[in-house]
């Protein structure tokens, strides 16, 4: 069983399948669904995530309660080792750094207790408040992939990947 990760201003603990309601609502803002999708059935798209064998889920908590989720997988041949991160927030709660304290908070985890030197994560190219948080952790940008993701609306999108090494990580700001 993982163990609760605290941040500044949030705590990422296991995600269970009593989160499903919460984080079903949270996928279906338009504003979350429009990046992360999931067709009719969002609860059962979330029991998928969190039963997917290649990832970990944690759900992010704010104030006592579940104001989004966050994952990360692993690339683990030793030549290509690292992590990748994924993080979907209420809309209600943007602008007040709990998407910039989940990231730096799991980054820290994956570095300090994973082994991992480097970090990537790839937010649509369009997302400049998503690109604003993950620059504050430290990301940088590597380059545009086009038609990189194709959007509920069935259309290609361009992501943005960006990477971190360790050694980058700003403990600085929210």
């Amino acid at each position: 069983m993982q163990e609760t990760l605290r941040g500044a201003v949030v705590a990422l603990r296991p995600a269970t399948d009593a989160d499903i309601p919460a984080l079903a609502r949270i996928r279906s803002t338009p504003e979350v669904f429009r990046r992360w999708g999931g067709g009719e059935d969002l609860a059962a798209s979330v029991a998928e995530d969190l039963r997917e064998p290649e990832a970990t889920t944690y759900a992010v908590e704010s104030a006592g309660r579940v104001v989004g989720a966050i994952q990360w997988g692993e690339e683990s041949d030793p030549d290509y080792r690292h992590a990748s991160i994924d993080i979907y927030l209420d809309p209600a709660v943007h602008g007040r750094g709990l998407g910039t304290d989940a990231v730096r908070t799991l980054a820290r985890h994956l570095f300090a207790d994973r082994g991992h030197h480097r970090i990537v994560i790839d937010p649509a190219a369009d997302n400049a408040a998503a690109i604003r948080s993950y620059g504050k952790v430290g990301f940088r940008t590597v380059g545009v992939m086009r038609r990189y993701e194709r959007g509920p609306d069935g259309t290609w999108h361009d992501g943005l990947l960006m990477d971190l090494l360790a050694e980058e990580l700003d403990e600085s700001r929210l």
